[in-house]
Formats: C-alpha cells, structure tokens, sequence
C-alpha cells in the first residue's frame, strides 16, 4: 500500500490555488492539505490545516507536519500589486521563501506556476521575473521541480479584472486561430492547470521538468 502524502499549498485564495485544493480533497493520494493563507478558507474538511499567516513572517512559521509536495500557486500583477517592487516580493520573495520553509520540512517535490514566455533575459519584466524565480527554485536543490507555464487562464475569479476577462473572451471568440505553435498562448481553464499539477505530481519523476501551455490543454 502507497503512503499517503501531504501536500503544501501557498496561493489557494488564487484561481488555480481554488481549484487545486479542491481537487487534493478529493485525491486518495493525500491525507493532509496544509494551507498557508493570508486569510480563512470557506472549507471544512479532516484533511485540510489552514495556518493564517503574513507572507512577510514566513520564516517564522512553524508546520504541523513534513510535507511531500509543494504546490505553489502565488501571484499577482503589476496593477494590483502597484508598483515592479511589490509584484517581485510576491512573485519572487514569497516563493523563494515559501521554498526555503518546506525544505525545512523535508519537502521533495516543488510545483511551481510560472507564466508563458518566462525567461530570465527577457526584456519584458513580468517574464524575467518569472524566470528568475524559475532559476532561483531549480537551485534550491529539491529532489523534483515540475514548473508549469500556463497562458491566460480561463475560470470564474473572486474579483473582475476587466482586461483579463476581454482578453479571454477574445481568445476563446478566434480560438480556432490558436494552432500548432501558437496553441502555447491559447486561453487554459484554470481547472486544467490545477489537475495537471496534481497529475505532475503523481508521477514521481526526479529532476526539473518544465510544462508549457499547451500540454495542459490535454
């Protein structure tokens, strides 16, 4: 008989962090789900630990458990966030430390949401921000990375962003437009992305894996 694992989720207010959750209360794989969150999750479950914490304190956390996976779903935009420095402490900062914490606590397999075009040369600094923490994950040593790069996500958020949501009308309005190499920017559900991680994460493959867009269409 396997051993059950536990998981450790950051993001899961997030559109694909929801969907992960989700979807690990539901996976035999998974005895225990520990959630570190700015605020209350809406859910009641035996499997489930919600630690309230200020992403600023990280280090400082103690977890209940060791844990297995990490399914890192962090991040923001540069609108929301107000300024290039608040949008790298969140999508770098709290993920490198999130990182830091789990390996304490014998973490081997770390999945990582990045972005399509990631790169840490790019010119554009969303991208070299995204690759930048690529690199800094990948060097922390653990056993497995697994990092997705969906494109713009499709799914139902907790807040209107309205060029996201026209973005993705007009996506899905010429999706047929979207083939062969151009499938990699074609609009993923949020859904897809979140079972693709969980499925990544099964596989039990060592090593740095990289997963673009449009291998989670599948």
């Amino acid at each position: 008989m396997q051993e059950k694992r536990t998981a450790l989720i950051v993001g899961a207010t997030g559109l694909v962090g929801k969907e992960v959750v989700s979807l690990l209360l539901k996976e035999d794989a998974y005895n225990k789900l520990v959630v570190i969150s700015r605020r209350e999750l809406l859910l009641n479950d035996d499997k489930l630990i919600v630690l309230v914490n200020d992403f600023d304190t990280l280090s400082s956390l103690s977890l209940p458990h060791t844990v297995d996976d990490v399914f890192c779903c962090l991040g923001t935009t540069i609108k929301k966030a107000g300024s290039q420095a608040n949008f790298r402490k969140v999508d770098e900062e709290y993920v490198v430390n999130t990182a830091e914490l789990a390996l304490q606590y014998e973490a081997c397999q770390f999945i990582l949401i990045s972005a399509v075009g990631a790169n840490d040369k790019a010119r554009i600094f969303y991208n070299r921000v995204k690759g930048e923490v690529e690199e800094k994950i990948i060097q922390k040593g653990f056993q497995t990375v697994h990092i997705v790069r969906p494109s713009m996500l499709g799914g139902a958020r907790d807040e209107f962003r309205l060029g996201e949501k026209l973005g993705t009308w007009f996506m899905r309005l010429f999706s047929f437009l979207f083939v062969g190499k151009l499938k990699r920017y074609a609009v993923v559900e949020a859904k897809d992305v979140a079972k693709s991680m969980i499925r990544f994460a099964l596989e039990n493959e060592s090593g740095v894996h990289i997963h673009e867009s449009e291998c989670l269409h599948d």
